[in-house]
């Protein structure tokens, strides 16, 4: 019976609007197959995300005591992130032939001992040695989580093509709730046991799911399509799509390297309390983006007011972060963390209807349906992430070395500006477009209505 249910969930229909949709759901009810899936992707969620932002609260710290400047303490947060860009380039193409399994399992077993590996940087001499191996343990990470997560979101979106807004919404609970967790807990790991220990504790979390995963991930199967990135990424609405994308994490990366030690200086907190500053944006954020998943799907129409209001909102939030000189506004703790608060949100406006919009643009376009299309759009979405992930560490150190953390963080959020105005802009253009083409549609159908009237009479 079950995998009966399975094939009737599985049978897909392509209606007007170019999107696939998913018969036999309308009950509501989701297979075994698919919450397998949904807790097999929220593994990946959790774990990722809190071994990723454990490193917020003391690593700046401590890299400088190696003997690393902020510009470089930036440039291994950005390392991360080139080699997640690079390798969800080449695995999204590769997806169907290596298999969406394998490489969420493996992915999730490299990184796991990465992480590990990570915690070990502590025993190597200062200076250039430390740096190096940095940025190569670094890299090394970013490839198994590139991988993991590609083959999440292809998963994702192949169990549920219908509600995909919706779970990826529902699932980002768990990507706030690493988010959450990692800054307060790897500061009380560093305060209580030092640099090695919160490494150790999460890369062996990671290694005990990998089996857990190898035992719950449904199998994906699919044929290999012709659809390339590049026939993908040269359509216009998704090219601003992938500009929206790279905005929103450049603003978040940023902060990586920049934000703990502006609030360790300007508020003089310790280290342990400095993680729970950064709750205000990781809260907002998980508590905010089921909602916004299901408003996406049921009422796709808003999916543009969301993009272009977020986008407009994180520029003004990261304007007032600082708060930028110009206003002459004393920052305030009280004030830093409504802020956040209000990225967090508008971070989630912008980045939960991505993902379909570009799936619902290729279907539009003539990309063929399947778990192919998937995995280009997953490692394109992955990659346009990453890329912001490399530049906003990367950028952010040079610009709070050279003009503090209130300039750049002002100059960081002209990125959101860009992106929000680009789409805003295409969106209008797009609608004007429509109506004119509808407006010369219809004048024929008058005439032929008022000759057929004429006739009547006569």
């Amino acid at each position: 019976m079950g995998s009966q249910a399975t094939d009737a969930a599985e049978v897909t229909a392509a209606p007007e609007d170019g999107m696939p949709e998913v018969l036999g759901e309308e009950s509501g009810r989701f297979t075994r197959e698919q919450l397998f899936t949904m807790v097999a992707t929220a593994s990946i969620n959790f774990s990722s995300m809190i071994c990723y932002s454990i490193l917020g609260p003391f690593f700046p710290a401590e890299a400088e005591k190696k003997g690393a400047s902020n510009t470089i303490v930036g440039m291994i947060f950005g390392c991360f992130a080139l080699f997640n860009f690079l390798t969800s380039l080449i695995l999204g193409n590769y997806l169907t032939q290596i298999g969406a399994k394998f490489m969420f399992v493996a992915g999730m077993f490299v990184s796991g001992c990465v992480t590990i590996l990570f915690g070990m940087l502590d025993k190597v001499p200062s200076g250039t040695v430390f740096i190096s191996l940095c940025f190569l343990v670094r890299a090394m990470d970013a490839m198994g989580f590139a991988a993991a997560m590609t083959a999440s979101f292809s998963i994702l979106a192949k169990a549920f093509p219908n509600n995909i807004a919706t779970v990826m919404g529902s699932l980002e609970i768990f990507t706030g709730l690493g988010l959450v967790l990692g800054p307060p807990l790897g500061g009380f790991l560093y305060q209580s046991f030092g640099y090695e220990i919160p490494f150790i504790t999460l890369g062996c979390l990671v290694l005990v799911l990998v089996p857990v995963n190898m035992c719950l991930l449904p199998k994906y199967d699919s044929i290999p399509s012709k659809d390339s990135f590049w026939k993908l990424i040269l359509l216009p609405k998704v090219l601003l799509l992938c500009l929206t994308i790279f905005s929103l994490s450049a603003c978040l990366g940023f902060l990586d390297p920049t934000m703990s030690l502006f609030i360790l200086k300007k508020f003089k907190l310790p280290a342990g309390y400095v993680g729970l500053v950064f709750l205000g944006l990781a809260l907002s954020y998980s508590l905010s983006s089921p909602l916004l998943g299901l408003l996406s799907d049921k009422l796709p129409y808003l999916r543009k007011w969301l993009l272009v209001s977020g986008g407009l909102i994180t520029a003004v939030c990261f304007f007032m972060l600082g708060p930028a000189p110009v206003l002459h506004i004393e920052s305030q703790l009280w004030m830093f963390v409504l802020v956040l608060v209000w990225i967090g949100f508008s971070l989630g406006m912008s980045a939960i209807p991505v993902f379909p919009e570009i799936l619902h643009c290729a279907y539009e376009n003539g990309f063929e349906e399947g778990l192919s299309l998937l995995g280009l759009v997953s490692g394109l979405f992955s990659a346009m992430w990453s890329l912001g992930a490399f530049v906003g560490p990367t950028l952010g150190g040079f610009l709070y070395e050279k003009l503090g953390f209130e300039w750049a963080s002002a100059i960081q959020g002209g990125w959101s500006l860009l992106s929000g105005l680009a789409i805003g802009i295409f969106y209008i253009v797009e609608a004007t477009r429509r109506s004119s083409s509808s407006s010369l549609q219809n004048p024929p159908d008058n005439n032929e209505e008022r000759t057929r009237l004429l006739g009547s009479e006569t």
